[in-house]
């Protein structure tokens, strides 16, 4: 374990066995869908989607977009600024965004209403970490990795200053770390 990190609050084994669940679910869900189109949310989305989309079974092209909203801070900004849009036309497609987390959930809101305008035949959400207890915007989460506690944490792509997305597992952050 990292020496910043307080403890390990979802191993690998554990991410990687939801990550094979989920994929078995979005593969049945999506069975009859022929123009499935995943959009990862970056940079914390990467590792999660490279893995699901590993464990779906069904034809599919995926395209990321990146946000900003938390830059070197704990919290979000409630500010959201778009930074890479898709390169694809989403128009009729069924799509799937590929969240890392979702905290307040204002970030993702502000995906889903802009999404929504560029008519895609259906629009759902899935999430590898939900804080339900932090939830300030209403979002439907279709897919689910794992509700956690509101507690900071890093890992498998999610990081703080741009540090740690490389661990294998979701740890907990010191507070010493980012309290200085």
């Amino acid at each position: 374990m990292h020496a910043d990190i307080a403890k390990v609050l979802i191993d690998e084994g554990q991410i990687q066995v939801r990550v094979r669940e989920l994929g078995a679910q979005i593969s049945a869900d999506y069975r009859d869908a022929d123009n499935l189109l995943l959009v990862g949310v970056l940079k914390g989305c990467a590792m999660f989607m490279m893995d699901l989309v590993r464990n779906i079974d069904i034809p599919l092209s995926f395209d990321f977009i990146a946000v900003a909203s938390y830059g070197e801070s704990t919290e979000s900004s409630g500010v959201v600024r778009m930074l890479k849009d898709l390169d694809v036309d989403m128009a009729g497609r069924h799509v799937l965004i590929v969240e890392d987390i979702i905290d307040s959930g204002l970030t993702l809101a502000y995906l889903r209403s802009q999404m929504q305008r560029r008519g895609p035949a259906s629009l759902r959400i899935c999430t590898l970490l939900n804080k339900p207890e932090r939830r300030t915007a209403d979002v439907p989460v279709d897919y689910l990795g794992f509700d956690i506690p509101n507690e900071f944490v890093v890992g498998y792509g999610l990081d703080y200053a741009e540090r740690y997305r490389n661990l294998p597992y979701i740890g907990v952050l010191r507070p010493e770390v980012y309290t200085l």
